[in-house]
Formats: structure tokens, sequence, C-alpha cells
């Protein structure tokens, strides 16, 4: 009898972990960035800022790096991220820029790790227990003396280096020797930037191109299926339009073709914009993702995030990124996934546009900002005190399953320039049936964190009309919010299927388009998809309170595929059916 109950017990406990609901993620990722070290770049204001990131996953956990972090983040789960502190620069390393757009690789059983640098006088760390700071010098000076750089180790053992930075000189490639980490040879001329015949490589927030060539950055290389897929950021990184591109190959060093869908990683609209500088990787389930930059660029050009995408490659080998909805709440791995169907919750966002209370304003920070999905505006309260609150009215009784709080950088002290660990976020969530009568949803008030991009997931369901989020400690600055997100399901009807939608495509540049519709009565916003083909939609954007789109990202010699779907706050609506554009 024992033997039965406990076997018993054991079946359920397996059942429970294997049925387990997934956790969920939302972007911008929710990491404890740290502010811009570099003080002629926080002149209009200490700001929280990183990008050019890569994960590798290595002996099962994922390791984080991006820019000037003072560190590095791991997880087991890409959920829950552990901060290791740690600096890689040398004291004759006289820059401020402490571990810029690194490269980090694998190797056997050692992690490589090295920040970008003109000199040869950078070293290279090792290290076979990097959850802590346990790092050994691999080469005291790597003569590659390469920005943005970027190793591959094949299959055959061989390591690659690619890298560059510029709107003048291209992406390059280096073999590099495993065994005394050092050039071998001449590099390689491999990947420029043709923006006369690709859209989407034009400099300009719009891809006007009107002052500046546009710059070519951020190299990575994977190998899927025997196809080496060269992977690089652009026009440049304070653009919406901030995206990644690639080209093919079958060797390591080229020649490299254009693939026919790019960018393959491109999000110019929704709460953050921009998906440029990243890396790929696999998770421990054989999906790929993309990490990469999102944009803020308020208090200077490189005040960024980082966002990731469900990645991969369908069966033609064709490269992509799924970017819909790609800032709400989406599914983390829990086994083989297939990324060409989305990973998306279908938890809407309930509060866009809805009316806002407050405790107090800051002059020229409204309330409203706080509820627009636009990370670059933001609501201020007066101060930072304990007490201070931001109210947002759901419209209606809704189901809420998550929230996010995204702060805002207002006020913050002279003295926050670099890494800091010892500042953390509290707060209350309440939330009340008819804003009078208040019950808590999440308390906070004791959280030992940073928590710049807090994304809570409810443990069940509630149904409510009012959200608040009152204020107990801040990290720096002032309490501010530049989205206050509120996602569940409205019990309101979803928008129908969208009238009247045409493509019009420049005739002397086809690389333009002028995309317009019939507005559609209780839409929130809209969807535009587009590709290569009528079964390959792999682009989206994603577009509020408006009922046109000027698309300047087209391949001159592409026919494109498009359709669009409305949604709101109850769900998504039809797509339209395909239509053709040459």
């Amino acid at each position: 009898m024992k033997k039965f109950v406990f076997s018993f017990i054991c079946c359920i406990l397996w059942a429970n972990c294997s049925f387990a609901q997934p956790k969920t993620y939302c972007n911008p990722l929710n990491l404890d960035y740290g502010f811009t070290p570099i003080p002629n770049f926080s002149e209009a204001g200490r700001h929280r800022a990183t990008a050019d990131p890569l994960i590798v996953n290595f002996k099962g956990k994922y390791f984080l790096f991006s820019t000037n972090q003072w560190g590095y983040w791991w997880s087991d789960d890409l959920s829950k991220w552990n901060f290791v502190s740690r600096k890689f620069l040398l004291p004759h390393n006289k820059v401020y820029d402490e571990l810029c757009a690194p490269a980090a690789w694998v190797m056997g059983d050692t992690l490589y790790v090295i920040g970008s640098t003109h000199t040869k006088e950078f070293a290279i760390w090792k290290s076979t227990n990097p959850t802590v700071d346990d790092w050994k010098i691999a080469v005291p000076a790597f003569e590659g003396a390469a920005w943005d750089p970027a190793f591959f180790y094949d299959d055959d053992k061989r390591l690659y280096l690619y890298y560059g930075s510029s709107n003048t000189y291209p992406l390059y490639g280096w073999e590099i020797n495993p065994k005394t980490l050092q050039p071998i040879g001449e590099r390689k001329e491999l990947v420029r930037l043709h923006d006369d015949q690709h859209g989407w490589e034009r400099f300009g927030d719009y891809n006007d191109n009107i002052f500046l060539k546009p710059f070519i950055e951020g190299a990575w290389v994977d190998k899927h299926n025997g196809k080496y897929y060269f992977q690089y950021g652009a026009p440049g990184t304070e653009f919406n339009g901030y995206a990644d591109g690639v080209y093919v190959s079958d060797n390591p060093l080229g020649p490299f073709t254009y693939q026919k869908h790019n960018p393959f990683c491109y999000k110019p609209g929704g709460f953050i914009r921009g998906a440029g500088h990243g890396g790929s990787f696999k998770d421990n389930f054989e999906n790929w993702w993309h990490i990469t930059t999102g944009v803020v660029t308020v208090k200077n050009n490189f005040e960024r995030r980082l966002v990731l995408f469900p990645t991969g490659f369908d069966k033609e080998g064709i490269m992509y990124s799924n970017t819909t909805f790609g800032d709400y709440p989406h599914t983390l791995p829990n086994g083989k996934a297939d990324h060409l169907k989305s990973r998306f919750t279908g938890w809407m966002l309930l509060n866009y546009n809805k009316p806002v209370q407050v405790s107090s304003s800051l002059n020229g920070f409204a309330a409203n900002y706080a509820v627009d999905e636009d990370i670059k505006t933001y609501w201020s309260a007066a101060t930072a005190n304990k007490g201070e609150w931001i109210q947002s009215d759901l419209g209606a009784i809704s189901t809420v399953n998550a929230i996010q709080i995204n702060y805002a950088d207002q006020d913050v002290d002279s003295m926050y320039l670099g890494k800091f660990t010892n500042i953390y976020h509290q707060y209350r969530l309440w939330h009340s049936l008819d804003g009078k009568k208040w019950q808590i949803l999440v308390d906070k008030s004791q959280n030992p964190t940073d928590v710049p991009h807090d994304y809570v997931e409810l443990p069940k369901p509630v149904e409510t009309h009012f959200i608040k989020l009152e204020n107990i400690h801040m990290a720096t600055g002032k309490f501010a919010i530049s989205g206050l997100r509120v996602f569940g399901k409205g019990k309101g009807n979803v928008p129908k299927s969208v009238k009247g939608f045409i493509v019009l495509r420049q005739e002397d540049d086809k690389r333009n388009a002028w995309l317009k519709w019939y507005p559609e009565s209780g839409a929130q916003g809209y969807h535009i998809h587009f590709g290569i083909a009528p079964d390959k939609l792999y682009n989206s954007i994603m577009v509020y309170g408006k009922n046109e789109y000027y698309l300047k990202a087209m391949d001159k010699s592409t026919t494109y595929y498009f359709s669009i779907e409305p949604f709101n706050e109850n769900g998504v609506g039809q797509r339209t059916e395909v239509i053709k554009v040459e």
C-alpha cells in the first residue's frame, strides 16, 4: 500500500512538471541595466543604457553580454537573470568603454570574452566557471584590434573573427589560430551596404538618407544545415528602423549572397522599436532566438535596451525572426517549438490611451504619456516620495494576466555613471472593480532588486476595472513611468477585418510604398505583415491610431506580398487576403 501511494504521488508530481504552464516574458527585458559611464553622453540627464548584446549557451546556461555593463548576466531559463560584477579592462586600457560591443564564444569547455578596440592592447579572457567572477587571461594582447567583434568556432575546430562598424568601410572576416588566438594571414572584406538597392539600409528614422551614409556594424555568424549566415546591423542605432540583415554562404569567409528576405529581424513599430546589432543562439531545446537592441534615444542617441525574439530557419533555409506583437507577453521555451508559429500569449494591451489619474505631475510630463505605447515619452510625478501613484482605467471589467512597469530616468542624481548594484525599486499594485474599494494585487514593498522594466505574470488571472501603481521607493530619480502596461483580455468584440487595404509602390523608386486602409471601428491598431511570398510574410509593422503607413524598407528588385490585421484589447481580427505588389 505504501509503495502504491508513493508511486501515485510521484506520478502526480511528474504530471504537474510535464504540463506546467510555460513562463512568459515581455520586451524590453527586465535587466538591472547600468547607467552610461560616459559623462558627455549624459549631458541631457543621467540614464540607463546598453546595446550590442549576445547570448552564449554554455554548459546549459545562458550568458548575456552587452555594452558597458561592468559585468554580465547568466540564466538557467531565459527568465531569471543573475548579474556578475566584473571589469575586463586592464589598468593600461585607458577608455570609458568597459567591454563595449563585446564578443563571447565557446571552445571546448571554456568561454572566451573580449570587448571592442581599435588598439592591440586588449586581453582575451577565459573561464570554465563564469557563473561567478572566475576569469583568467587567455591572451594578454589580441593583435586583431577589432571593433564590434564576433568569433565563430566551426565544427571543424577552425576559428574565425568577424568585425567592423563604419559608414565608410565594410565588415571583415579573419581566420584566427585557435591555439594562439591570433590572426592568420590577411583579413578579408565580406559585406558592404547597398542602400541604393536595399531601402531598409538607408540612413534616417524613416530611411530618407538625407545627410549621412548609413552605418553597417554588428557582424555575427551562425551555421545551419551546412550554410553560414552572416548577420549585420544597419542603418544606425538611434533609428526606429534599426534592423538586422543576413547574407548566406557555403564557406565561413564567403563569398556571401544577400538573402532575399531582409531584414530578417525588423521592428519599426510598437512600444519599443528597433531590432539591430544582435546575436542568434540556440536554447536547450534546440530552438533559435535572436537577442538584439531596442531604441530609446531620448537623453542620448545611445540610450537603448535589450529585446529578445523567436528566430529560426524555414524549410528553404531562409532565416527569420518573429517580431509580431514583439513587445507583448510571449511564452518562454519548455520544449522544441516551431517559431514560424507565434509564441505570443494572446494577452492584449488593456489600457492603451485609456483615462489616467496621478498623484502629481512634473511640468511637461503628462499622465497619459504612461499609456501611449511609446517608450520615448513618459509621465513623471513631481517627487520620488513614497505614496506617489498612477491609476489606470481599463475602460471596463477585464481579465488581467500580467503587468509591465517601465520606469523612466527623470532627474537622476549626477553620481550615476556606470553600474550600481545597491539600488532597488519597491512598489505596490492595487486593483479595483469600482475605483473606490481597492485590493492588493502585487506587493513588492520589500523588493531588494533593481527592476527598471519589471514584468509580473499573475499566478492566476484577475477580473478588474482599475489598476493603481503606488510608489514605495525609487531606485534613482523621480517616480517616472514610460509604460504602465496591463495585459489580458477585454470582454468586448474583436475588430472586424480591415477594408480597402492598398499598397501604392513608387514607380521610379521601388524601395518606397504608401500603405492605406479604411479605419476599422474599435481597433486600437494594426499589424501590417509583408514578405517575399504569400506564405513567407515574415516581417510585420505595428501601427497605432493611424490608417496609413509610409514604408521605405523594401528591396528595389523584390516582389512583395502584404496583408493587414486589426487588434484591440479584446483580441486580433482576421487578416485580409494577401495582395501581391510588384
